[in-house]
């Protein structure tokens, strides 16, 4: 069986990000710093070993997970009809999980920079790239808004996803302002993303009570 561009990229971040662990082992120190606060203080440390043999392994499962789930789907025929954005989606997911990697390395060889700074862009791609995802997405149990209400309607999904692709675009682009004003990163990164996740579950209820499905 042939692998699929998204998969073949998918091994090659997996490997980039086992190397990276390897070659960063000697230098990093024994607890590295793996959890920042909202003000990009250090509130968490790993042993090392396990810091770095988790990305590659969240890697690598991520990878796995997403080959799988259209196949066990009950509606994974439906996904070969956005299976393009569906496979961007998941490169772009195993890059900032990769990128995220790189960052936590960098900063515990003792480069200096805002981690919330960096991390900003990369979240805000991530978030606008739902909003993708969601123009195209067809109804499924695994990807793009999953209410009971939008599962069990074809109308109620379109409506609902209709909806959401442009406000997670503006999520995005929300998050990535978290770059240049770091003291909002919280609220930038945060509240934007949530506040559509309520709206739309809000909104798939009342649609599916609207058309009576």
């Amino acid at each position: 069986m042939s692998l699929r561009r998204s998969q073949v990229v998918g091994i090659a971040l997996v490997g980039v990000s086992a190397l990276l662990s390897l070659v960063a082992y000697p230098e990093m120190p024994a607890e590295m710093a793996t959890h920042w606060n909202a003000a990009g203080e250090v509130d968490g440390r790993t042993p090392k070993l396990v810091a770095l043999a988790a990305f590659p392994a969240l890697l690598a499962a991520t990878l796995a997970a997403f080959t799988v789930l259209p196949r066990i789907d009950p509606l994974g025929e439906n996904v070969a009809e956005f299976r393009e954005q569906y496979d961007a989606f998941v490169a772009l997911l195993l890059g900032f999980l990769a990128y995220l990697h790189l960052l936590v390395v960098a900063a515990n060889a003792g480069y200096e920079f805002g981690m919330i700074r960096a991390l900003a862009p990369a979240v805000g791609a991530l978030y606008y790239y739902v909003g993708v995802l969601s123009e195209h997405a067809e109804r499924n149990w695994f990807v793009g808004v999953r209410t009971p209400w939008t599962v069990s309607s074809d109308e109620v999904w379109e409506q609902t996803h209709e909806r959401a692709a442009p406000l997670f675009k503006l999520a995005g682009v929300a998050a990535a302002l978290a770059a240049p004003v770091p003291t909002y990163a919280t609220v930038l990164l945060v509240a934007p993303v949530v506040a559509v996740a309520l709206y739309v579950t809000a909104y798939s209820y009342a649609e599916y009570r609207r058309i009576g499905a």
